[in-house]
């Protein structure tokens, strides 16, 4: 949810616990209800954002993530109960969303309760609820955002765990095959370029058989480090940029590159050599070298098409090709 832990850390300096910053989007087209309302929630400390129609309250919703919706049933346009389909509709589109929504009415009737329970409401509560009710529901209101920001907090962690490598921190191969999908599918559309590096530590092999397992780890994860530098470098150069890189698996590597122009390309691939190399990291088994240093074969399109894997099958027959030349170095397509 967009600005969640910018969000919760301002609460929480400010006291979230005791009920304020507490986000209320309030929705119904009775001006007077909305400034009798808004007036009682104020002074309870809370923000409280209005919207005068169904329609306008899911826009509202979309843009400003709040943590409680009070949503009246009968509007112009669009009724609160489509209103809050909506906006269910929307959250299901979150990694993890759920927004309390109680309908404002002043007519509870079973027909009325189960067709907002249907729609996606929690609860129900008369417009004119008295002061201790509405302040009781309030403070509970509070404590479910409270528990709702650490979900969502946990929740990110998880799925960062859950696409990252363990051990370099770089994207795993199963978020790499997704988000290159993703991306190859939208330069095909719009008839982009794409660029793709795959890497490989030289004599790695040999590297553990002479340094130890442990040292093995801490080589990868030292090379991973160079590797995500140099496309952090490259993103902040090409603002926009939706390169990555990723764990391909063992001691090979990935970076994924949508539209690059080919001369940047060669120079992102020559970056990674350099900046490998330039770790200097003891390797006593690798050739002349002395240190640890990658070979990089790239495939570069000017224009996506076709299959995605004829790409990585490119990218990995010139990676063989620069281990032919000697090592510690790349070959691209050009």
């Amino acid at each position: 949810m967009a600005g969640d832990s910018r969000y919760f850390e301002s609460c929480r300096q400010g006291g979230f616990s005791q009920g304020k910053c507490m986000k209320i989007l309030l929705v119904d087209d009775a001006r007077s209800v909305v400034m009798v309302m808004t007036a009682r929630l104020s002074s309870y400390g809370y923000d409280v954002i209005a919207a005068p129609n169904g329609q306008e309250g899911v826009e509202v919703y979309a843009k400003e993530a709040p943590d409680l919706v009070l949503m009246d049933v009968e509007m112009p346009i669009m009724n609160g109960f489509e209103a809050a389909n909506r906006i269910r509709a929307i959250e299901a589109t979150q990694q993890w969303a759920w927004t309390p929504i109680i309908f404002l009415t002043s007519s509870d009737t079973v027909e009325n309760l189960v067709t907002a329970i249907e729609a996606g409401g929690d609860d129900f509560m008369s417009k004119f609820v008295p002061e201790p009710v509405l302040n009781a529901k309030m403070k509970a209101m509070s404590r479910i955002a409270m528990l709702r920001q650490s979900l969502a907090r946990a929740n990110q962690k998880l799925h960062d765990l859950a696409s990252q490598d363990g051990l370099t921190g770089l994207c795993n191969r199963r978020t790499m095959d997704l988000r290159s999908d993703q991306y190859w599918f939208e330069s095909t559309a719009r008839g982009d370029a794409f660029g793709l590096l795959m890497l490989d530590i030289d004599n790695f092999k040999k590297y553990n058989d002479h340094y130890g397992h442990q040292a093995g780890d801490d080589c990868l994860r030292i090379v991973a480090q160079a590797i995500d530098r140099c496309v952090g470098v490259f993103r902040e150069q090409h603002p926009g940029s939706t390169a990555f890189a990723a764990r391909y698996g063992g001691e090979e590597f990935a970076v994924i590159v949508p539209g690059v122009d080919v001369a940047d390309f060669e120079a992102l691939a020559q970056s990674v050599v350099y900046t490998v190399r330039n770790q200097n990291i003891p390797h006593e088994r690798n050739g002349d070298w002395g240190v640890v240093t990658v070979s990089v074969g790239g495939e570069w399109a000017p224009h996506a098409s076709g299959a995605l894997v004829g790409m990585f099958r490119q990218a990995d027959s010139r990676l063989y090709q620069a281990k032919q030349r000697g090592r510690n170095c790349a070959v691209t397509a050009t």
